[in-house]
């Protein structure tokens, strides 16, 4: 078992999601149960698996779960589309997310590969 608060894949990850809270309160109220609700569970979900993958007993099952955290990742960065798209973010802000977002995955698939065996 590993502390994820520890892990600075982990910690960037975070920081992300309290970035995307931010950005996300100045959203249509009318979008509180959609877009906002689906684009901030998706990024917490990204920080949550990596933390929930500390907690298990094996590499194997980290691994499995950074494998999830980088599909909510991916959903992640399409909702940021999205809302570029629908004019609820400026196109700037929605360009630095997305490259927050891009380090982050780099950071993340590095960090799986390590758990990763090298097959022979």
């Amino acid at each position: 078992m590993r502390d994820f608060q520890e892990l600075h894949v982990w910690q960037r990850a975070h920081a992300l999601t309290l970035r995307i809270y931010e950005e996300t309160r100045a959203f249509p109220p009318d979008e509180r149960f959609g877009v906002t609700s689906q684009l901030r569970r998706c990024a917490a979900s990204v920080a949550a698996n990596i933390a929930e993958g500390c907690g298990r007993s094996s590499d194997n099952e980290l691994a499995r779960f950074l494998t999830i955290a980088l599909g909510s990742l991916a959903e992640t960065s399409y909702f940021l589309i999205l809302v570029r798209d629908l004019e609820y973010l400026l196109p700037d802000t929605a360009a630095h997310l997305q490259n927050d977002l891009t380090k982050l995955r780099k950071m993340l698939i590095a960090f799986h590969r390590r758990l990763k065996p090298l097959s022979s």
